[in-house]
Parts: C-alpha cells; structure tokens; sequence
C-alpha cells in the first residue's frame, strides 16, 4: 500500500511510539487538560511540539466523544490565494504510533464535487500542518480513517468546506474537522516589526494582532478569516482556519471557544516569535 512518509519525526516530534506516548500523556494534564463536550472541530497550531504541541494536543484530544468518529478531516497547508488546493488521494500517513488510512470513499466524492488537485502520497508535499497532527489523531482515534487536504486562503475555502460535509452526510460519516494553522510570525526573521521589539511587540502580537485574528475564528466568519490572515499576518493557514469554521458551521457548531493561547516567546524569549491558538467549535 502507498505510504506518505514521516518527514518531521525526530526532528518537529518524538520518532518513537513511547515517546510520542509519553509526550502526550504530558500534555493533556496541562493546564485545563482536555474538555469535555461534543465538538464538530477545531483550529490548532503546527510548531514543533515543543512550542506548540500541548495546546493542538488537547484541541484533538477534546475531539473524541463517545460516538464513534469515522474520519478526521485535516486542512492545513502554508499557501497564497492564487494557489491550488490539494488532496490526498489515497494509502496511508505514517506516524510513529502506527499508520493512518486515508478515507478513500470520502475523498473521491470530495473531488467528484470540487475542482482540487489529486496528490498520491508519492506527491503528496511535506506539510508540517497536516504531519505534526497526524500522531495525536492516530492517538486519540486509533481506528479513524484520515483526509488530509491544503487549502488556499479565498472563497473557495468555504466551497470546500460545504463539499467536505456534504459528502461525509452522503456517506453517512461520523467526522470532526481539524484546521491548522500558526498565529502571528513577528519579527525580522519574518520582515514583520510594526509594532518594534521587545515586551511591546510581544503585548500587540497578543492583544491586538492574534486577538482580532482569534476574535473572527470565534464568531465563525470564514470571509473575515482570510481578511485577517492576508491584511493582517496573523494566520499563515487562513485559508484552513476559515474552511475550518465553514465546515464546523454548516455541521451544526452553536458557539466557539478559545481552549489556550501562547508564544513560543515564553518558551524562548527571542526578537521573532510566534503566536499559537487552540479554538474549539461546540455542537452544543
């Protein structure tokens, strides 16, 4: 069977199934841990787990309810509006805890629907948005099937969006929506420094720059998304945060909720930095 291959374990994520274990045996009791509900998705970050991976942790983790979920549904992907949406076809995504199946059958109604580009996992591009996932999916949905899909931040995110949940209604699917992307990327590294450097920079990237950018995932608006993502620099996957929000919607999601937020500054305190959120989309 066609595999796509790890490209980041080791390096992005524990190479190995008792340290991938171990790690996210840590990051569920951090914090607030793991919320219980019934949630139709959710937007995480992509960092290495070392930055990041505590708070996209727990945003799949709280995924999982008692009704058995079929497929988890992955967008991501670093692209510009001009760019062309893609798909994985078919096989399986390796990750140390054991492999994940791609959902076929909903793949191929997806493209019998939408106008996006075919990629076998021989092509299929390395994406640290969609692979730094795929460990915590096989963790918390052993035995899900998997879509893993770029898209490009314009309007036909929300076309995605409608076309991934109806095809999962028409297959009878039982699916959660996972969206990721970064937050603000600030500083010269980037060739973002609006607001300067230092303690000052760090308090507009948290209260203004990712606030407005976390502000619109909430209220569920996937044309201000991509607004905030391209006018602002605060999302570098806008197109799959507002797919995201699109999909949650359209699958019935009543309220949104920010789960966490962090920099990788207070990690390590650096001139450029990152911002990271975890939002929740509730069925109830």
């Amino acid at each position: 069977m066609d595999k796509k291959k790890a490209a980041f374990a080791g390096s992005w994520y524990p190479a190995t199934p008792g340290e991938c274990e171990e790690q996210i045996q840590t990051f569920i009791h951090e914090k607030q841990g793991i919320l219980d509900g019934s949630f139709a998705g959710g937007i995480v970050p992509h960092a290495g787990w070392y930055y990041s991976g505590s708070i996209a942790c727990r945003v799949i983790g709280s995924l999982k309810s008692q009704t058995k979920i079929d497929t988890v549904v992955l967008l991501g992907a670093h692209m510009h509006p001009q760019s062309e949406p893609f798909i994985l076809t078919h096989g399986v995504c390796e990750t140390p805890l054991g492999d994940l199946m791609v959902d076929e059958e909903l793949v191929s109604h997806i493209t019998d629907g939408i106008s996006i580009r075919k990629r076998d996992p021989m092509r299929f591009p390395d994406e640290n948005t969609l692979e730094l996932q795929y460990p915590f999916v096989k963790y918390f949905f052993p035995d899900a099937m998997i879509v893993s899909a770029g898209v490009a931040p314009s309007n036909f995110a929300s076309i995605i969006a409608h076309t991934i949940v109806e095809s999962a209604q028409k297959l009878s699917r039982k699916i959660v929506v996972v969206g990721s992307t970064d937050m603000t990327h600030y500083g010269s590294n980037f060739g973002f420094t609006p607001a300067g450097t230092g303690e000052k920079a760090v308090d507009w990237v948290k209260n203004e720059n990712d606030k407005n950018a976390i502000d619109v995932m909430l209220e569920m608006d996937d044309a201000a998304i991509i607004s905030q993502g391209l006018d602002h620099k605060n999302m570098c996957c806008a197109g799959a945060a507002a797919a995201t929000a699109a999909a949650c919607k359209k699958m019935g999601a009543a309220k949104a909720m920010t789960l966490d937020y962090a920099t990788s500054y207070e990690k390590s305190a650096s001139e450029s930095f990152v911002g990271y959120s975890g939002i929740l989309y509730s069925l109830s």
